[in-house]
């Protein structure tokens, strides 16, 4: 996968935080100003299939993508961002539904930092209770493994008889 770069976004209004996409930034294929790629490119940087990116346009979560003087997409380097804050959220198990919400009140502008926050403290909560859970999992494996390994030496023969 190729590396990104996330660039922040700049505003003519007071100086604000930059809300980068994702961290930690990443370099882009093309710098800012030659960034026009195609679907096919952004396939082969993501992973993602072009349906998929399709798919994103058309409920929402991407923003509109500008398209070449033949109709075809092109893709900037803040749609990379983009994508790859989409691929975190996606990580996190949040739903595509919360996701598009969250889309949403990205392009309604900075009124809605409150909501966004929200939004996003709730998926916290959600990973950090799957973390637990899967640590919980991980002290049952380890013990098991424990257990497997002391069985074998004090039983050699029966650990060989089971390979």
């Amino acid at each position: 996968m190729t590396v990104l770069q996330t660039t922040p976004v700049t505003t003519e209004q007071a100086p604000s935080p930059a809300d980068v996409c994702s961290a930690p930034p990443r370099r882009h294929p093309r710098p800012d100003g030659q960034d026009s790629y195609t679907i096919s490119e952004v396939v082969a940087f993501t992973g993602l299939t072009a349906h998929t990116l399709r798919w994103y346009e058309r409920i929402g979560l991407m923003a509109h993508v500008d398209r070449s003087h033949t109709g075809q997409r092109r893709y900037s380097n803040r749609d990379l961002d983009w994508l790859d804050l989409v691929g975190k959220l996606r990580l996190t198990g949040m739903p595509v539904a919360d996701m598009v919400r969250y889309a949403e009140l990205v392009r309604e502008g900075e009124g809605t930092y409150h909501e966004r926050r929200e939004l996003l403290e709730e998926t916290r909560r959600d990973v950090q209770a799957r973390i637990a859970e899967l640590q919980d999992t991980l002290a049952v494996l380890d013990r098991k493994i424990t257990f497997y390994s002391d069985a074998a030496r004090v039983h050699p023969l029966e650990a060989e008889r089971t390979r």
